[in-house]
């Protein structure tokens, strides 16, 4: 999809009415590769697969099939939050589906709380989060980079089709925001969150969840140390997702031969009172001795 690709209109998949001229909608190939375009009478899509009339999928209902001069079926859907992630602009790298879902469920987040976020890169993770807490919640966007501010902003009112009314986004440093702010729970995609630990314990009441995206081993322990050290959080907890896809056709079914394996490492933590505040003594979990030959 080029920079200056036209915006279109988003319609919820699986809504009634066919598709429309100016919408935006993912063409599909028979090997799975995925197109994102936005209909116009009169248009052409051109592609190694042939040539695709989009006047023979305005007024279709949604799922039409449509085989090109070169004989390749390409089929017509709604984009989903996973198709437009995979397919959209971006500056920063995503936070992928597989890890976005992690993070809502590791970070309990649910209709009506209030999120912070940092950095919101291309606004990927921007997306999950507002699905998670609905309507009655809020998300707070905080980053640094003004040029992925950008991204995330054009990303996430793209996909809603207008302004978000729940969704603030902030350029700055999320440790001065956090500061001044309060949160059901704090999402980090930074490559040092351990320097916002204290605005996260500011914003975060005794229950809280902060939830961390980290690449490396390095960062993990460093994060870790940093959490335990601070003496107000508890449950810290570090684990990462691989999804493995499977072919199945007929009695051949085995593991496909790509999958998506490590992106991230999620720590998450629990907010408690500091020792002298009340809180627990956190006991550390420590290594079991070797057994002695």
């Amino acid at each position: 999809m080029s920079k200056d690709a036209p915006q279109g209109r988003m319609v919820v998949p699986g809504d009634p009415r066919p598709l429309g001229d100016g919408e935006l909608v993912v063409l599909r190939d028979e090997k799975g590769r995925r197109s994102l375009i936005v209909l116009a009478t009169g248009s052409t899509w051109h592609s190694h697969a042939g040539a695709l009339e989009h006047d023979a999928l305005i007024g279709a209902p949604e799922g039409t099939s449509v085989a090109t001069p070169k004989g390749v079926e390409i089929i017509a859907l709604r984009p989903t939050r996973e198709d437009f992630v995979l397919k959209m602009q971006r500056g920063a790298q995503v936070v992928y589906p597989k890890d976005q879902a992690m993070i809502v469920a590791l970070a309990d987040i649910r209709p009506g709380m209030r999120v912070v976020e940092a950095g919101a890169g291309s606004g990927a993770l921007s997306l999950a989060l507002l699905d998670a807490v609905g309507p009655d919640g809020a998300v707070l966007s905080v980053e640094r980079r003004e040029d992925h501010a950008v991204d995330a902003r054009r990303n996430v009112e793209r996909f809603h089709g207008g302004p978000v009314p729940n969704w603030t986004l902030e350029i700055g440093d999320v440790a001065d925001v956090l500061a001044s702010t309060t949160a059901h729970r704090v999402v980090l995609d930074l490559p040092e969150p351990w320097l916002a630990l204290g605005g996260v314990a500011t914003a975060l009441s005794p229950g809280g969840i902060l939830v961390t995206y980290l690449p490396s081993v390095p960062q993990v322990m460093q994060i870790t140390e940093e959490l335990w050290g601070h003496g107000g959080f508890s449950d810290v907890a570090t684990s990462e997702t691989l999804v493995r896809g499977w072919d199945v056709d007929g009695l051949a079914v085995r593991p496909a031969h790509r999958m998506v394996a490590h992106t991230a490492f999620l720590t998450r933590a629990r907010r408690v009172p500091r020792r002298e505040d009340g809180g627990p003594a956190l006991p550390r979990k420590r290594r079991r001795s070797l057994p002695v030959d």
